[in-house]
Protein backbone atom coordinates (compact mmCIF):
# COMPACT_ATOMS: atom_id res chain seq x y z
CA UNK A 1 0.00 0.00 0.00
CA UNK A 2 1.19 3.63 -0.82
CA UNK A 3 1.95 5.83 1.83
CA UNK A 4 0.26 9.32 -0.21
CA UNK A 5 0.19 11.21 2.31
CA UNK A 6 3.98 10.53 3.23
CA UNK A 7 3.97 10.74 -0.79
CA UNK A 8 2.75 14.24 -1.14
CA UNK A 9 5.32 15.60 1.31
CA UNK A 10 7.59 15.00 -1.86
CA UNK A 11 5.79 17.21 -4.57
CA UNK A 12 5.81 21.28 -3.44
CA UNK A 13 3.69 22.62 -5.96
CA UNK A 14 0.32 20.50 -3.71
CA UNK A 15 0.93 22.71 -1.15
CA UNK A 16 -0.09 25.75 -3.31
CA UNK A 17 -3.66 27.70 -2.65
CA UNK A 18 -5.47 28.70 -5.94
CA UNK A 19 -8.21 31.11 -6.16
CA UNK A 20 -7.68 30.84 -1.65
CA UNK A 21 -8.35 26.61 -2.38
CA UNK A 22 -5.92 24.56 -2.15
CA UNK A 23 -4.63 22.79 -5.33
CA UNK A 24 -6.52 19.97 -6.52
CA UNK A 25 -4.24 18.65 -9.16
CA UNK A 26 -6.25 16.57 -11.81
CA UNK A 27 -4.57 17.33 -14.73
CA UNK A 28 -1.89 14.43 -14.89
CA UNK A 29 -2.79 13.05 -18.37
CA UNK A 30 -1.27 16.49 -19.62
CA UNK A 31 1.29 16.86 -17.53
CA UNK A 32 2.60 15.37 -14.20
CA UNK A 33 3.91 17.50 -11.26
CA UNK A 34 7.36 16.75 -9.99
CA UNK A 35 9.03 15.85 -6.43
CA UNK A 36 11.45 17.66 -4.97
CA UNK A 37 14.02 14.94 -5.49
CA UNK A 38 14.02 15.35 -9.26
CA UNK A 39 13.64 19.26 -8.62
CA UNK A 40 17.04 18.82 -6.75
CA UNK A 41 18.96 16.86 -9.43
CA UNK A 42 18.22 19.96 -11.67
CA UNK A 43 19.14 22.53 -9.77
CA UNK A 44 22.42 20.51 -8.65
CA UNK A 45 23.18 20.12 -12.78
CA UNK A 46 22.98 23.90 -12.96
CA UNK A 47 24.76 24.33 -9.42
CA UNK A 48 27.50 21.70 -10.10
CA UNK A 49 28.39 20.43 -13.45
CA UNK A 50 26.85 22.76 -15.88
CA UNK A 51 28.52 22.09 -18.88
CA UNK A 52 28.10 20.52 -22.53
CA UNK A 53 28.42 16.91 -22.88
CA UNK A 54 30.59 13.99 -25.16
CA UNK A 55 33.31 16.96 -26.68
CA UNK A 56 34.90 18.46 -23.34
CA UNK A 57 37.88 16.87 -22.06
CA UNK A 58 37.75 18.94 -18.86
CA UNK A 59 36.48 17.70 -15.40
CA UNK A 60 33.06 19.17 -15.37
CA UNK A 61 31.82 18.06 -19.28
CA UNK A 62 33.61 14.77 -18.62
CA UNK A 63 31.30 14.67 -14.91
CA UNK A 64 28.09 15.93 -17.23
CA UNK A 65 28.69 13.12 -19.54
CA UNK A 66 28.89 10.52 -17.31
CA UNK A 67 25.68 11.82 -15.50
CA UNK A 68 23.90 12.32 -19.02
CA UNK A 69 25.09 8.72 -20.40
CA UNK A 70 23.96 7.54 -17.27
CA UNK A 71 20.28 8.24 -17.32
CA UNK A 72 20.47 7.03 -21.06
CA UNK A 73 20.85 3.48 -18.89
CA UNK A 74 18.54 4.53 -16.20
CA UNK A 75 15.84 4.52 -19.70
CA UNK A 76 17.52 1.16 -21.24
CA UNK A 77 16.94 -0.49 -17.81
CA UNK A 78 13.46 0.53 -16.79
CA UNK A 79 12.29 -0.28 -20.35
CA UNK A 80 14.65 -3.35 -20.95
CA UNK A 81 15.61 -2.02 -24.22
CA UNK A 82 18.40 -4.72 -25.40
CA UNK A 83 20.84 -2.45 -26.20
CA UNK A 84 21.47 1.58 -25.04
CA UNK A 85 22.39 2.96 -28.27
CA UNK A 86 18.79 2.28 -29.04
CA UNK A 87 17.58 4.97 -26.83
CA UNK A 88 17.20 8.13 -28.97
CA UNK A 89 17.38 10.99 -26.54
CA UNK A 90 14.18 13.08 -27.55
CA UNK A 91 12.79 16.60 -27.02
CA UNK A 92 9.42 14.43 -26.13
CA UNK A 93 7.24 12.60 -27.89
CA UNK A 94 6.18 14.55 -30.55
CA UNK A 95 9.95 15.03 -31.50
CA UNK A 96 10.22 10.97 -31.82
CA UNK A 97 7.16 10.86 -33.86
CA UNK A 98 7.92 13.23 -36.44
CA UNK A 99 11.51 11.30 -36.45
CA UNK A 100 10.57 8.50 -37.70
CA UNK A 101 7.96 10.26 -39.74
CA UNK A 102 10.76 12.20 -41.36
CA UNK A 103 12.49 8.87 -41.40
CA UNK A 104 9.92 6.56 -43.49
CA UNK A 105 9.96 9.40 -46.05
CA UNK A 106 12.61 7.26 -48.29
CA UNK A 107 11.36 3.90 -47.22
CA UNK A 108 7.62 4.34 -48.67
CA UNK A 109 5.69 5.20 -51.73
CA UNK A 110 2.63 5.65 -53.64
CA UNK A 111 0.21 2.76 -52.97
CA UNK A 112 1.50 1.74 -49.67
CA UNK A 113 -0.99 2.10 -46.43
CA UNK A 114 -0.12 3.52 -43.30
CA UNK A 115 -2.81 3.02 -40.48
CA UNK A 116 -3.59 4.71 -37.52
CA UNK A 117 -6.13 4.42 -34.81
CA UNK A 118 -9.48 6.24 -34.21
CA UNK A 119 -8.20 7.42 -30.56
CA UNK A 120 -4.76 9.34 -31.71
CA UNK A 121 -3.40 11.99 -30.13
CA UNK A 122 -2.76 15.18 -33.17
CA UNK A 123 0.73 14.75 -32.50
CA UNK A 124 0.54 10.72 -33.95
CA UNK A 125 -2.06 11.71 -37.07
CA UNK A 126 -0.60 14.95 -38.80
CA UNK A 127 3.06 13.32 -39.49
CA UNK A 128 1.70 10.67 -41.00
CA UNK A 129 -0.27 12.75 -42.88
CA UNK A 130 2.43 14.88 -44.11
CA UNK A 131 4.22 11.61 -44.77
CA UNK A 132 1.25 10.61 -46.81
CA UNK A 133 1.09 13.96 -48.95
CA UNK A 134 4.94 13.67 -49.56
CA UNK A 135 4.81 9.99 -50.38
CA UNK A 136 1.48 9.18 -52.09
CA UNK A 137 0.89 6.49 -49.73
CA UNK A 138 -2.57 6.41 -48.02
CA UNK A 139 -3.17 6.96 -44.59
CA UNK A 140 -6.63 4.46 -43.07
CA UNK A 141 -7.88 4.69 -39.75
CA UNK A 142 -8.54 1.93 -37.42
CA UNK A 143 -11.91 2.40 -36.33
CA UNK A 144 -13.51 2.30 -32.74
CA UNK A 145 -16.89 1.56 -31.31
CA UNK A 146 -19.01 3.50 -28.65
CA UNK A 147 -17.35 2.77 -25.82
CA UNK A 148 -14.21 4.11 -26.76
CA UNK A 149 -12.51 0.90 -27.93
CA UNK A 150 -11.15 -0.31 -31.40
CA UNK A 151 -12.57 -2.67 -33.94
CA UNK A 152 -10.21 -5.35 -33.44
CA UNK A 153 -12.23 -7.77 -36.62
CA UNK A 154 -11.64 -4.51 -38.76
CA UNK A 155 -8.11 -3.93 -38.06
CA UNK A 156 -7.52 -7.12 -39.11
CA UNK A 157 -9.23 -6.97 -42.32
CA UNK A 158 -7.11 -3.48 -42.90
CA UNK A 159 -3.76 -5.21 -42.99
CA UNK A 160 -2.37 -6.80 -46.36
CA UNK A 161 1.15 -6.65 -47.98
CA UNK A 162 0.30 -2.88 -48.64
CA UNK A 163 0.65 -1.99 -45.11
CA UNK A 164 3.66 -0.91 -44.16
CA UNK A 165 3.63 0.94 -40.90
CA UNK A 166 1.05 0.95 -38.53
CA UNK A 167 0.94 3.22 -35.16
CA UNK A 168 -1.10 3.08 -32.32
CA UNK A 169 -0.85 4.79 -28.90
CA UNK A 170 -0.34 2.50 -25.82
CA UNK A 171 -3.31 4.54 -23.69
CA UNK A 172 -5.76 6.98 -25.42
CA UNK A 173 -5.43 10.30 -23.27
CA UNK A 174 -9.10 11.46 -24.18
CA UNK A 175 -10.80 8.13 -22.66
CA UNK A 176 -7.82 6.72 -20.65
CA UNK A 177 -8.49 3.39 -23.47
CA UNK A 178 -6.26 0.67 -22.61
CA UNK A 179 -5.07 -0.50 -26.20
CA UNK A 180 -4.55 -4.23 -27.18
CA UNK A 181 -0.90 -3.45 -28.31
CA UNK A 182 0.54 -6.89 -27.80
CA UNK A 183 -2.02 -8.12 -30.14
CA UNK A 184 -1.50 -4.96 -32.49
CA UNK A 185 2.36 -5.89 -33.00
CA UNK A 186 1.93 -8.93 -33.98
CA UNK A 187 -0.86 -9.08 -36.34
CA UNK A 188 1.13 -6.36 -37.84
CA UNK A 189 4.23 -8.12 -37.93
CA UNK A 190 2.54 -11.37 -39.91
CA UNK A 191 1.96 -8.37 -43.03
CA UNK A 192 5.99 -7.33 -42.24
CA UNK A 193 4.69 -3.65 -41.43
CA UNK A 194 6.55 -1.94 -38.51
CA UNK A 195 4.89 -1.11 -35.80
CA UNK A 196 5.52 2.74 -33.04
CA UNK A 197 3.76 2.96 -30.22
CA UNK A 198 2.91 6.46 -28.28
CA UNK A 199 3.48 5.54 -24.78
CA UNK A 200 2.91 8.82 -23.56
CA UNK A 201 -0.03 8.25 -21.55
CA UNK A 202 0.74 4.80 -20.53
CA UNK A 203 4.53 4.86 -19.25
CA UNK A 204 3.02 6.67 -15.78
CA UNK A 205 0.53 3.97 -14.99
CA UNK A 206 2.61 0.64 -17.36
CA UNK A 207 6.28 -0.33 -16.90
CA UNK A 208 6.21 -1.66 -20.49
CA UNK A 209 9.05 -4.28 -21.38
CA UNK A 210 9.90 -3.49 -24.93
CA UNK A 211 12.01 -6.86 -25.92
CA UNK A 212 8.52 -8.74 -24.71
CA UNK A 213 6.35 -6.79 -26.68
CA UNK A 214 9.10 -7.10 -29.76
CA UNK A 215 7.78 -3.21 -31.06
CA UNK A 216 10.05 -1.43 -33.63
CA UNK A 217 9.63 1.87 -32.38
CA UNK A 218 8.10 3.34 -28.84
CA UNK A 219 8.06 6.91 -27.50
CA UNK A 220 7.30 8.42 -24.75
CA UNK A 221 7.82 11.99 -22.54
CA UNK A 222 9.65 12.18 -19.27
CA UNK A 223 7.04 15.22 -18.20
CA UNK A 224 4.09 12.40 -18.01
CA UNK A 225 6.27 10.25 -15.50
CA UNK A 226 7.02 13.06 -12.77
CA UNK A 227 10.18 14.25 -15.12
CA UNK A 228 10.89 17.71 -16.50
CA UNK A 229 9.10 18.88 -19.85
CA UNK A 230 11.44 19.18 -23.38
CA UNK A 231 12.94 15.79 -22.76
CA UNK A 232 11.75 12.25 -23.67
CA UNK A 233 13.02 9.25 -25.03
CA UNK A 234 12.08 7.53 -28.64
CA UNK A 235 13.33 3.39 -28.58
CA UNK A 236 13.94 1.79 -32.10
CA UNK A 237 14.83 -1.72 -33.06
CA UNK A 238 19.26 -1.43 -33.84
CA UNK A 239 18.18 -2.73 -37.84
CA UNK A 240 15.24 0.23 -38.40
CA UNK A 241 17.63 3.08 -37.16
CA UNK A 242 20.05 1.92 -38.67
CA UNK A 243 18.13 1.80 -42.02
CA UNK A 244 16.88 6.00 -41.12
CA UNK A 245 18.37 8.77 -42.27
CA UNK A 246 19.61 11.05 -39.69
CA UNK A 247 16.49 13.95 -38.52
CA UNK A 248 18.65 16.61 -38.35
CA UNK A 249 22.08 17.69 -39.33
CA UNK A 250 24.56 19.72 -36.80
CA UNK A 251 27.07 18.96 -34.27
CA UNK A 252 27.45 15.50 -32.19
CA UNK A 253 25.29 14.09 -35.32
CA UNK A 254 28.84 13.68 -37.58
CA UNK A 255 31.61 11.25 -37.54
CA UNK A 256 33.58 13.14 -40.42
CA UNK A 257 32.47 16.14 -41.82
CA UNK A 258 34.44 17.91 -45.19
CA UNK A 259 32.66 20.67 -47.71
CA UNK A 260 32.37 17.78 -50.43
CA UNK A 261 30.98 14.84 -47.86
CA UNK A 262 29.84 14.16 -44.07
CA UNK A 263 29.69 10.63 -42.68
CA UNK A 264 27.60 9.92 -39.69
CA UNK A 265 28.27 9.10 -35.98
CA UNK A 266 26.73 5.85 -35.36
CA UNK A 267 24.08 5.27 -33.23
CA UNK A 268 22.62 6.85 -30.73
CA UNK A 269 24.44 10.40 -31.75
CA UNK A 270 23.39 10.15 -35.03
CA UNK A 271 20.16 11.14 -34.24
CA UNK A 272 21.23 13.71 -31.13
CA UNK A 273 22.40 17.06 -33.36
CA UNK A 274 22.92 19.90 -31.35
CA UNK A 275 23.32 20.13 -27.03
CA UNK A 276 20.47 18.26 -25.63
CA UNK A 277 18.45 19.03 -22.75
CA UNK A 278 20.94 17.90 -20.48
CA UNK A 279 19.92 18.82 -17.13
CA UNK A 280 16.47 17.17 -18.39
CA UNK A 281 17.81 14.22 -19.78
CA UNK A 282 19.79 13.84 -16.23
CA UNK A 283 16.69 14.41 -14.45
CA UNK A 284 14.52 11.88 -16.93
CA UNK A 285 16.76 8.97 -15.23
CA UNK A 286 16.18 10.80 -11.84
CA UNK A 287 12.36 10.63 -12.18
CA UNK A 288 12.40 7.19 -12.91
CA UNK A 289 14.33 6.32 -10.23
CA UNK A 290 11.75 7.85 -8.18
CA UNK A 291 8.69 5.99 -9.35
CA UNK A 292 10.89 2.78 -9.53
CA UNK A 293 11.29 3.08 -5.86
CA UNK A 294 7.81 3.65 -5.19
CA UNK A 295 6.31 0.69 -7.35
CA UNK A 296 4.47 0.64 -10.67
CA UNK A 297 2.57 -2.45 -9.42
CA UNK A 298 1.54 -0.72 -6.25
CA UNK A 299 1.14 2.82 -8.39
CA UNK A 300 -1.53 1.07 -10.88
CA UNK A 301 -3.59 -0.64 -8.13
CA UNK A 302 -4.09 2.43 -6.32
CA UNK A 303 -4.50 4.66 -8.96
CA UNK A 304 -7.51 2.15 -10.06
CA UNK A 305 -8.48 2.55 -6.61
CA UNK A 306 -9.33 5.91 -7.52
CA UNK A 307 -10.62 5.15 -11.01
CA UNK A 308 -13.27 3.17 -9.46
CA UNK A 309 -14.33 5.79 -6.49
CA UNK A 310 -14.57 8.33 -8.54
CA UNK A 311 -16.46 6.92 -11.17
CA UNK A 312 -18.79 5.70 -9.01
CA UNK A 313 -19.10 9.56 -7.64
CA UNK A 314 -19.48 11.06 -10.95
CA UNK A 315 -22.28 8.74 -11.95
CA UNK A 316 -24.40 9.40 -9.25
CA UNK A 317 -24.37 12.69 -11.16
CA UNK A 318 -28.06 13.25 -12.90
CA UNK A 319 -27.36 14.21 -16.46
CA UNK A 320 -23.42 13.58 -16.31
CA UNK A 321 -22.24 11.15 -18.99
CA UNK A 322 -18.74 9.18 -19.26
CA UNK A 323 -17.25 8.58 -22.26
CA UNK A 324 -15.02 5.85 -23.43
CA UNK A 325 -14.50 1.76 -22.01
CA UNK A 326 -17.64 0.98 -19.64
CA UNK A 327 -15.13 -1.99 -18.10
CA UNK A 328 -12.43 0.15 -15.73
CA UNK A 329 -10.30 -2.96 -16.40
CA UNK A 330 -9.81 -1.63 -19.50
CA UNK A 331 -9.12 1.87 -19.01
CA UNK A 332 -6.59 3.94 -16.84
CA UNK A 333 -7.13 6.57 -14.59
CA UNK A 334 -8.67 8.93 -16.95
CA UNK A 335 -12.56 10.18 -16.31
CA UNK A 336 -13.48 12.29 -19.48
CA UNK A 337 -17.20 13.23 -18.73
CA UNK A 338 -19.79 16.23 -19.69
CA UNK A 339 -23.19 17.00 -18.35
CA UNK A 340 -26.27 17.50 -20.46
CA UNK A 341 -26.85 20.83 -22.16
CA UNK A 342 -23.48 22.86 -20.07
CA UNK A 343 -20.76 23.57 -21.87
CA UNK A 344 -17.27 21.65 -20.62
CA UNK A 345 -15.19 24.52 -20.71
CA UNK A 346 -17.90 25.87 -18.62
CA UNK A 347 -17.54 23.29 -15.85
CA UNK A 348 -13.60 24.18 -16.18
CA UNK A 349 -14.13 27.25 -15.33
CA UNK A 350 -15.95 26.97 -12.21
CA UNK A 351 -14.17 24.74 -11.27
CA UNK A 352 -10.71 26.31 -11.53
CA UNK A 353 -12.30 28.93 -9.28
CA UNK A 354 -12.79 26.22 -6.40
CA UNK A 355 -9.09 25.26 -7.24
CA UNK A 356 -9.90 22.48 -9.07
CA UNK A 357 -7.55 21.74 -11.89
CA UNK A 358 -9.13 19.85 -15.29
CA UNK A 359 -8.69 19.73 -18.22
CA UNK A 360 -11.41 20.99 -20.73
CA UNK A 361 -11.51 20.37 -24.56
CA UNK A 362 -10.59 18.44 -27.78
CA UNK A 363 -7.47 17.37 -25.83
CA UNK A 364 -5.45 17.24 -29.00
CA UNK A 365 -7.68 14.46 -30.30
CA UNK A 366 -10.46 15.95 -32.61
CA UNK A 367 -11.63 12.57 -34.24
CA UNK A 368 -12.19 11.40 -30.93
CA UNK A 369 -14.68 13.83 -30.23
CA UNK A 370 -16.25 14.23 -33.98
CA UNK A 371 -17.32 10.45 -33.35
CA UNK A 372 -19.27 11.51 -30.46
CA UNK A 373 -20.63 14.61 -31.81
CA UNK A 374 -19.55 16.66 -29.15
CA UNK A 375 -17.35 19.49 -28.55
CA UNK A 376 -15.05 18.18 -26.18
CA UNK A 377 -15.09 16.83 -22.85
CA UNK A 378 -14.21 17.37 -18.81
CA UNK A 379 -11.05 15.10 -18.08
CA UNK A 380 -10.29 14.40 -14.98
CA UNK A 381 -7.15 12.72 -14.52
CA UNK A 382 -5.35 10.69 -11.60
CA UNK A 383 -1.86 10.18 -10.34
CA UNK A 384 -0.89 8.02 -7.49
CA UNK A 385 -0.42 11.40 -5.16
CA UNK A 386 -3.91 12.08 -5.41
CA UNK A 387 -6.49 11.29 -2.60
CA UNK A 388 -10.38 10.56 -2.56
CA UNK A 389 -10.62 13.75 -0.24
CA UNK A 390 -9.82 15.10 -3.87
CA UNK A 391 -12.22 13.53 -5.57
CA UNK A 392 -14.92 14.41 -3.23
CA UNK A 393 -13.70 18.04 -4.06
CA UNK A 394 -13.84 17.33 -7.61
CA UNK A 395 -17.71 15.71 -6.74
CA UNK A 396 -18.61 18.74 -5.20
CA UNK A 397 -17.25 21.02 -7.48
CA UNK A 398 -19.02 19.57 -10.50
CA UNK A 399 -22.25 19.55 -8.59
CA UNK A 400 -21.69 23.00 -7.84
CA UNK A 401 -21.30 23.45 -11.53
CA UNK A 402 -24.29 22.22 -12.42
CA UNK A 403 -26.08 23.88 -10.32
CA UNK A 404 -24.87 27.08 -11.17
CA UNK A 405 -24.78 26.94 -15.00
CA UNK A 406 -28.00 24.88 -15.52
Amino acid sequence: MLDVQKIRTDFPILNRKINGKPLVYLDNAATSQTPQQVIDVIVDYYSNYNANIHRGVHTLSQEATDLYEGARLKIQEHFNIKHSHEVIMTAGTTHGINLVASGFSNLIEKGDEILVSALEHHSNIVPWQMLCERTGATLRVIPMDDNGQLIMADFGAMLSERTKLVFVNHISNALGTINPIETIIKKAHEVNAAVLIDGAQSCPHIKPDLQALDVDFYVTSAHKICGPTGVGMLYGKQDWLNKLPPYQGGGEMIAEVTFEKTTYADLPHKFEAGTPNISGGIAFGAALDYMNAIGFEAIAEYEHELLEYATDKLSQIEGLKIYGPKDLNEKTSVISFNIQGIHPYDIGTILDKMGIAVRTGHHCAQPVMDFFKIPGTVRASFAFYNTKAEVDALVEGVKKAKMMLS
